[in-house]
This record gives structure tokens, sequence and C-alpha cells, in this order.
């Protein structure tokens, strides 16, 4: 199809604005839309600012007022057409008279999956679909994990040595990273909906796992441990429970006197199946953080339970802070352990990565790719 503006830049825009409501929104996806005329002359912008708020076409067609009629509307994905926190935003869209409707990509949600478009193209709308398609799906990739495989979208972080080691052959690790690259972690962990961390890692750290200054969103903070004995009343995780709530995956058989010593701290205990002696199964903590609503996760552990995702394909995306450090040394531990892959791929299995550099750190960012 011949259109006599290209969508792209447009599209573009939208993408741009939906990206401000990172962190806000969620469970729901980030969504932009521009209002704009049929040779390209922008009309207006608008976003979903937060969960149970307007969409984002919503927005832009109340920025717009009178001047939607005849124009066109840029939106990210594709319009609901159900009756949720807000009224159906293609019934909206056709009584605000756009002619023309450009969409990023369909929505992956079993209730909505094309019916809005169904519903503008029955009204007499044109309706175009796919533009910008893979920014526009990788825009939504939480929400769409969480929609289809009922968990959420995890992000594993770490810092490493030039020589790829978290820490010595002592264990010290404190720190590898710069003040800059930590703070950007707190930002990180402001906009998770849990953060989860493993045993060894409150043994050997003590970690409050907040963020600092708080974010927009206040993560609960998961605990992986078998036995649950990382956990005690000196424990900085419990003696910030008011700050924010802590719990903590143990193994299904673990003695009922241990589980009440858990309980009356304070920490909410999840009992798990176990593959591995004392392991907890991994794929139901995040089922269960996937019934709780919880859109983005992030794991700072060591390198068992990063092992223990990674050979689960339970990682979607990478954080790794890489310092010009060095320490050598046989014994000193990689990021992650487990099984891992047999061989080197021909084609890399991190895609869409960029990097940044934050003083004399480096900062690699990517999605993993499923095998």
């Amino acid at each position: 199809m011949i259109f006599s503006v290209d969508p792209v830049p447009l599209m573009q825009l939208a993408l741009q604005h939906a990206r401000q409501g990172e962190g806000h929104v969620e469970p729901n996806p980030m969504v932009g839309a521009v209002v704009a005329t049929p040779d390209g002359t922008v009309i207006s912008t608008g976003y979903h600012q937060g969960f149970g708020g307007a969409h984002a076409e919503i927005n832009a067609i109340q920025t717009a007022g009178a001047a939607t009629v005849g124009n066109d509307l840029y939106v990210t994905l594709e319009p609901c057409n159900h009756f949720g926190k807000t009224p159906p935003c293609a019934d909206a869209v056709i009584r605000a008279g756009i002619r023309r409707v450009f969409v990023g990509c369909q929505d992956p949600a079993p209730h909505v999956a094309g019916q809005g478009i169904q519903r503008l193209r029955a009204a007499g709308l044109e309706v175009t679909v796919g533009v910008c398609e893979s920014e526009a799906r990788r825009l939504i990739a939480p929400f769409e994990m969480l929609m289809l495989q009922c968990r959420p979208w995890v992000h594993a972080k770490w810092a490493m040595t030039l020589d790829g080691r978290i820490a010595s052959r002592t264990g010290h690790s404190k720190w590898i990273s710069s003040d800059a690259s930590r703070a950007l972690v707190h930002q990180l962990r402001g906009r998770m909906d849990a953060i989860i961390t493993g045993a060894g890692t409150v043994r050997s750290d003590d970690p409050l796992l907040t963020a600092r200054p708080p974010g927009s969103r206040t993560p609960l903070r998961v605990v992986i441990d078998g036995d649950g004995s990382s956990l005690h009343r000196d424990t900085n995780l419990v003696k910030s429970l008011s700050e924010t709530p802590v719990l903590v995956c143990v193994a299904d058989d673990l003695a009922t006197n241990e589980l009440e010593r858990l309980r009356s701290l304070g920490i909410e205990v999840m009992a798990c199946a176990v593959g591995e002696p004392g392991r907890v199964d991994l794929h139901a903590v995040m089922a269960e953080l996937g019934r709780r609503g919880c859109t983005n996760v992030l794991t700072e552990a060591g390198p068992r339970i990063l092992g223990s995702l990674f050979d689960s394909s339970l990682i979607d995306e990478v954080h790794i802070f890489i310092a010009p450090r060095l320490i050598g040394g046989a014994s000193a531990r990689g990021p992650i352990e487990g099984l891992g892959r047999e061989k080197i791929t021909a084609i890399p299995n991190v895609k869409h990565s960029r990097q940044t550099m934050i003083g004399d750190d480096l900062l690699i960012e990517g999605d993993v790719c499923r095998e």
C-alpha cells in the first residue's frame, strides 16, 4: 500500500511517548498515540500514563479536541474493544471522527486479539496494522509474557570484571562497579514489581533490595531459600519489613517449626516443590509472581540461581555492568553456573543489544533468545 505520507516517523513518535509510561502502567502495556493530519502534521500526542487511567489514544483524542475529525491516528497497540477499568477505546476513536488508524501491533491478550481492529473496520475506518511492528511488539514484551505465559518478564543483572568474575576467590565483591552504575541499578529496581535473590546473596551481602531513592513501584523482595535459614531477625530484609514485604520460597517438606519461625518474623512463606535436593522449583516461583500480576522482576542473585534460571529458559533480559578491573584466580566465580549450553551457536543468543558507557563502566543490555 502506498501512503501520501510515510507512517514510520509518526509511529516512532508514538513509541517514544509510550516509553514515558514505563514503571507506571503495569500490568498494562506501555502505549503511545499520535493524532496527525493526512499530510503528517502532528496535532496531538498521548500515552498511557498510569494503571487504571485513560489509555493513550483517549489522551491524544482529548488533547486534539474537534481537530480529530477527518484526520489520522497512530497508536502503538491495537485499540481495545471491551470494558475494563475504562470504556472501549475503539468506540472513542470512531466517535472522534478519525479517518485512518495506523496500528503498531495487534494486542496479544486473548480478550482483545484483533477485535478492536475489526470494530474499527466495521465502522468504515481504514486500518493499517504492522507499522514499526517489531519495535511495537518489543515495547509490550513483558505484557505479552504475562498474558500468554502467565509469568513475569525476568531481568537478570550482575556486575563483573573484564575477566568475567563477579567476586574474588575469597568472595569479596564490594564494589566491582562504580557509584554511577549502582545508582542506575536503583533506578532499575524502582520500576520492578519484584526483586529475586538467593540465600547465598542474603548471607554474604545482607542486602536491602530496595530502590534508593524510591521509584515508581515498590518491588516485592523474594528470597529463594530451600530451608529458610538465611533469614533471621538481624537480617536487613527482615529489619526493613515495614518498608516493603518479603516472600521466601522454601522447600515443600520444610519442618513445621521452621515455617512458623519464618512467619513469626513477619515474612510471607511459599512452599514450593523441589527438583534437585533442596532446590526450589523456579517455574513455580514465576507462576506465583505471574498470578500476582507481576510484570517485570529483577534477579540480583549469585551464579547458582542465575544458572538455574538460565538453564530453565527463565531469563528474558540482561543488564550487565562490566568494570575495568581484573581479578583472576581459578576459583573466582563467574556470573552464571548451572549446566549451561553445550556449544557456542553461530547466531548470538542475545538480541537487541545496546551498550552504554557509565563513566569507566560499560553497561550491556539485551534480550535473551529462546533455544
